[in-house]
């Protein structure tokens, strides 16, 4: 009797991992077609954005704002949204952004009708909020997994925004074709490609993200290291270098990211060019995600995060000296900025996974994304406001000034990272 009890214990243990197995599987895979449908819908906002500022004042001083709005409104997004999640469930949380998101794309349609910089700004915001759901994704499918399959977890749904970054920028000239067909300005029909697949990422969660994938976090979580205090986790090594990774990954990727589309049109490039170039960049920020998280669950965030710098830094000194009419070097250099953006990124993002209650740990990671996020912003209207007095190559080589002091912290920290265990 006793051993027929011990193997019917076994047989239900097995039969709870199978089905826990199964819809971790099954919810990754909702979450990464959600972040497919939602990166569409922010990348193509972003790419017309700062043209829209241009054909909007006539200038481009300014140019950086729109995006900076959208990652002020990505910030506090992942602030609010992730106050939510630790009290009401991750599923929550991503609904709302893609529902807030979906008003200011609606916003920014209106924005380009009446030539409104303000109602641009707000639209801009707005959408921004969309892609805080996009970002938090990342963090949802990797607390439902083991610590040691968390970092290939959290790049296969960052590959996802892979199909934002060739649909998006694809979009744009077809659409612009449909916009001026309804007599509106070519540009807005970017803000309407973003309204349609954000209707769609919303529909999906509402539909297919159940259960909430929290209830899966909590039976993959251990014992932690550290409970409630947000201040002391802060404190942690790994949370001290995934915040600078993150940091750094955003202000430069963004900086040149952000004067690349001007540089473009103001060297007689076309829309379609700037949509090349800036598919490639996006390719290079999502493609490989998947190798990326494999690579730090066999090595380690901290050398990854390492690399990811030190491409940054090799992607900035040729934006810096790449001549103004060579697209293919463009190319190039813009897809190696992506990847290295990439690196910072999705190592930043994997140690930020463990050591922590599952509550406690979506608070840290909507406060460093919040962070991150925050820091672009300013790096978005700062590249506007220095390529407007100087050009694409001071830019490029302020960023590559920025790096130096992040290595060298990272560097110094990465001996005292403890791998994550829960």
């Amino acid at each position: 009797m006793p051993q027929r009890a011990g193997r019917a214990a076994h047989s239900a243990r097995y039969r709870r991992a199978v089905r826990w197995t199964d819809q971790r599987s099954r919810l990754t895979a909702v979450l990464f077609g959600g972040v497919a449908l939602g990166s569409t819908a922010h990348i193509a906002a972003v790419t017309v954005s700062t043209l829209a500022v241009d054909e909007i004042t006539g200038s481009s001083t300014l140019a950086g704002v729109p995006s900076a709005s959208a990652v002020v409104g990505t910030a506090l997004g992942t602030s609010l949204l992730t106050m939510s999640m630790a009290r009401r469930g991750r599923r929550p949380g991503l609904i709302w952004g893609y529902v807030i998101a979906a008003s200011g794309a609606i916003a920014s349609i209106f924005a380009m009708a009446r030539l409104s910089f303000p109602l641009l700004i707000a639209g801009m915001a707005l959408l921004g909020v969309g892609n805080a759901s996009n970002a938090l994704a990342r963090y949802t499918a990797a607390d439902m997994h083991p610590a040691d399959r968390r970092g290939a977890a959290l790049g296969i749904v960052v590959w996802a925004s892979t199909v934002g970054s060739v649909l998006g920028p694809a979009l744009l000239q077809p659409s612009g074709g449909v916009a001026l067909d309804l007599g509106r300005s070519e540009l807005a029909g970017g803000y309407l490609v973003s309204f349609t697949f954000l209707v769609l990422a919303l529909l999906l969660y509402v539909v297919a993200l159940r259960p909430d994938p929290a209830s899966l976090a909590e039976a993959a979580s251990g014992v932690p290291r550290v409970q409630g205090d947000l201040w002391a986790a802060l404190r942690l090594p790994q949370v001290r270098v995934a915040l600078t990774a993150m940091v750094t990954g955003q202000v430069v990727m963004v900086m040149i990211m952000t004067a690349t589309p001007l540089h473009l049109r103001h060297h007689g490039s076309d829309l379609g060019i700037v949509g090349l170039v800036m598919s490639a960049h996006t390719l290079g920020m999502f493609a490989l995600s998947p190798i990326t998280g494999r690579l730090v669950d066999r090595f380690g965030g901290t050398g990854v995060a390492l690399g990811g710098v030190g491409l940054l830094g090799l992607s900035a000194v040729a934006a810096a000296s790449a001549p103004n009419q060579s697209t293919a070097l463009l190319l190039v250099t813009l897809f190696t900025l992506g990847f290295g953006w990439n690196l910072a990124f999705v190592s930043g993002s994997s140690l930020l996974t463990g050591g922590m209650g599952t509550e406690l740990r979506a608070r840290l990671q909507g406060r460093v994304d919040s962070i991150a996020w925050g820091s672009g912003a300013l790096a978005s209207i700062t590249s506007g406001v220095v390529y407007q007095a100087t050009d694409y190559r001071v830019t490029s080589l302020i960023g590559l000034l920025l790096l130096v002091a992040p290595a060298v912290i990272i560097g110094r920290r990465r001996r005292l990272v403890v791998p994550a265990e829960v």
